[in-house]
């Protein structure tokens, strides 16, 4: 990868030392004398929040990532959430710009954002271009077949992660820069904000446990971008084979891990609120059980329960509908807890929270020994998680248990942070 030492001349001040060693030693960019500006402007202001509307993402950066796709045929991982400030889709934008964009690559969930979570999504074409979509999840899994990235030159990745392990975004695109590597293609990262990217927490994925909802050593929150993701992905020798691809990031501009960002669409058909950003490292665990935790409602995310709970004034039954077509429970009274009470900032600040899925459990009438299933040790990233939670370890305790782990994470992830 090549590197623009542009940032030598502020390696004498403290402030700045951090920023420095991470930023050049791992983007590959031009950088102009007004992004410097902007740069020593945020360091220099502390970690006070950004407001949304002030972060520029990678996809309206045209002038760094032109360089990199001029002159080639490139295909574009993206859904609905690749868009722009003023509304347009990132393909729009690259078209317009003169990108020679030849087909669309798309993740779970398909182009358009409204399949249910882990159905199988077939190949497509987009109607307003004319370009083929293919859909690289299908059957439940993430892969990239034989002949999907023939005839391009380069992949752009355009897809708004929640900062989360077992999120499927981010291991679409860890897929594709191996089948990347191999074909000798280069990878574009359009990078976008983490909603929770302050935040480090939770089991950290025992590699054993190795599935389509984890498929990096990461912890359950992980506070790092799709750019840094891949960025240590390439680092670590995280890609299958000890693969490493020729890998360009084209970072934010105004964004630090500390930006509450808002985000402008709901990033899948049941994360619909920023509520349900913020708890859903915490309430997906409860898809690895018999709960439900409100697909099928207007609320998923932001509730959970069951029929055999305890009645604790608070129900609800799951109906099939767009983007949850047969959620658990279905057409079942749940009994359960309603979390929408929950503040936003509580919600975005909680960090992995295991409370929950212990207080279903306990709180099950009947049916406790078949309340886990095998899905929820991948979705943990461990099976010491559920052994804890059915002996009544004390939710501070389970904490601990990971927290050295965490520690050392954050040694790894700081090596290529590319915000402040």
């Amino acid at each position: 990868m090549q590197i623009f030492n542009t940032f030598h001349i502020f390696a004498s001040i403290p402030l700045l030392t951090y920023w420095h060693m991470n930023y050049v030693r791992y983007i590959r960019y031009n950088v102009n004398v007004g992004f410097v500006i902007a740069v020593i402007a945020i360091l220099l202001s502390g970690p006070s929040s950004l407001l949304a509307g002030e972060v520029t993402v990678g996809a309206e950066r045209v002038d760094m990532y032109m360089p990199h796709l001029a002159g080639k045929r490139v295909a574009l991982l993206s859904n609905h959430t690749g868009i722009l400030s003023d509304g347009t889709h990132t393909l729009d934008g690259m078209l317009h710009a003169g990108v020679n964009v030849t087909k669309i690559l798309s993740p779970e969930h398909g182009f358009r954002g409204t399949s249910d979570a882990g159905e199988h999504i077939d190949s497509d074409v987009d109607a307003a271009t004319g370009l083929p979509i293919l859909s690289l999840y299908t059957g439940g899994s993430t892969g990239v077949a034989a002949g999907s990235l023939d005839g391009v030159d380069a992949v752009v990745v355009d897809l708004q992660d929640v900062g989360v392990r077992f999120y499927t975004y981010h291991i679409t695109m860890i897929k594709v820069m191996e089948a990347a590597a191999r074909a000798g293609i280069t990878v574009v990262v359009f990078d976008r904000p983490n909603p929770i990217g302050w935040i480090v927490d939770g089991p950290v994925l025992d590699m054993r446990l190795r599935s389509g909802v984890g498929r990096l050593p990461i912890p359950v929150i992980h506070g790092m971008t799709m750019g840094e993701l891949a960025l240590a992905a390439n680092g670590e020798k995280w890609l299958d084979d000890n693969l490493k691809c020729d890998l360009v990031v084209v970072p934010c501009d105004g964004y630090t891990h500390d930006t509450r960002y808002t985000l402008p669409v709901p990033p899948s058909p049941n994360l619909r609120s920023t509520r349900a950003v913020g708890l859903y490292p915490s309430l997906c665990l409860m898809e690895g059980t018999a709960a439900s935790v409100g697909r099928g409602t207007d609320k998923p995310f932001t509730i959970y329960g069951h029929p055999d709970m305890e009645p604790r004034g608070f129900s609800f039954t799951p109906r099939s509908m767009s983007g949850a077509k047969h959620p658990p429970c279905l057409n079942m009274l749940c009994h359960g807890v309603d979390l929408n009470d929950m503040s936003d900032d509580d919600a975005l600040n909680m960090g992995f929270n295991p409370e929950y899925v212990a207080d279903a459990y306990v709180h099950m009438q009947r049916g406790a020994d078949k309340f886990f299933t095998k899905f929820f040790d991948r979705l943990a990233g461990t099976a010491a998680l559920r052994r804890m939670i059915i002996l009544g370890t004390p939710v501070d305790e389970m904490r601990a248990s990971w927290a050295p782990d965490v520690e050392r994470f954050k040694q790894l992830r700081s090596r290529y942070l590319i915000y402040p």
